[in-house]
């Protein structure tokens, strides 16, 4: 684990930013708080976000709600069995004129890009996002171009879905920071928005409630917030766990345990505390570990996989038992 940086206690500032944030994504992401909160502690943490639900729940609202409410640059790429990785990270074109070559950038220059139906192109392309979501830049015709902070990435697939797609390699599910649900509205909720939102898209009504510079700064708190000795014993324990199960054949990696940590100090400040608490690391687990495993036994559909993963976790999770 990081070393803790020296405590630093969180301003009411940092705490109305994240509520501010949170309520504006509210007004358009109805009845899903626990959807909301994984989202903004994702950039929070600096981290990305996989969505995998059934269509027209409201993956791409999420991800535009966010974007809007920060201010930043919003990017949507429809992923789709002919992308070529240059339709993501651009390209060099010559300059006739000036006889030079100009970069055309792709839509990965943005500070929130969602990637649309991801498992729909090839490996080849879906590795296009690596670099970008691992460092902060892309490489293109040997030279290294940094992205915009903050930068995000919310990638949505569809889980009951597996004729014509490609499921993400175990290193690209890695770089994920989350992988949630949303789900069904409750009746009531769903009713509403049958009633109230026939008359057009309410993201484009949402205004900027921060600015980039408030989101880097609370990025840079996320690091300062203290985490106790014990809950890294028990987060470890619990990853020694998944790697000596015997339904998975490869369990949680170092790159994932520092993602669990990072993630946890995201939900704490989102909670508007300057220390983790138990919850914060086991709420975090099945969000955070269950992608990162490879189970023993080979499943035909990416729902099935997801649910398994998700039980074998929540099993381990539930006979560690939790430091006081």
């Amino acid at each position: 684990m990081p070393a803790v940086p020296a405590p630093a206690p969180i301003s009411s500032t940092d705490i109305g930013a994240v509520r501010k944030l949170e309520d504006a994504i509210g007004t358009v992401v109805r009845g899903k708080p626990e959807a909301i909160r994984a989202a903004v502690i994702a950039l929070l943490s600096r981290g990305h976000l996989l969505i995998e639900d059934i269509p027209g729940v409201g993956k791409t609202t999420l991800a535009r709600a966010l974007a809007a409410a920060l201010g930043g640059a919003f990017r949507r790429i429809q992923f789709t069995s002919d992308l070529l990785p240059s339709d993501i990270v651009g390209v060099s074109i010559y300059d006739q004129h000036g006889k030079v070559f100009e970069l055309k950038k792709g839509p990965i220059f943005a500070n929130v890009v969602l990637a649309d139906e991801i498992n729909r192109t090839t490996p080849r392309t879906q590795s296009a996002l690596l670099e970008a979501m691992s460092e902060g830049q892309v490489s293109i015709d040997d030279t290294t171009h940094t992205l915009d902070t903050p930068f995000m990435v919310i990638a949505t697939q569809n889980p009951s879905e597996h004729y014509g797609t490609y499921p993400l390699p175990e290193s690209q599910m890695d770089r994920f920071l989350l992988r949630i649900s949303i789900g069904y509205p409750g009746r009531a909720i769903e009713r509403e928005l049958v009633r109230t939102r026939a008359g057009g898209d309410p993201v484009l009504a949402l205004t900027p409630v921060v600015d980039l510079a408030a989101v880097r700064s609370l990025q840079d708190s996320v690091e300062t917030i203290r985490v106790d000795d014990a809950l890294v014993d028990y987060a470890m324990t619990i990853v020694e766990e998944t790697r000596r199960h015997p339904a998975i054949s490869v369990g949680v990696s170092t790159r994932g345990v520092l993602a669990w940590y990072r993630a946890a100090q995201g939900a704490a400040l989102a909670a508007g505390r300057d220390f983790v608490v138990p919850d914060d690391v086991k709420s975090l687990a099945v969000p955070c570990l269950s992608h990162r495993l490879v189970l023993a036994q080979s499943h035909d559909s990416l729902g099935r996989l997801r649910s398994d993963a998700e039980r074998i976790i929540t099993e381990i999770v539930t006979r560690i038992p939790v430091p006081t």
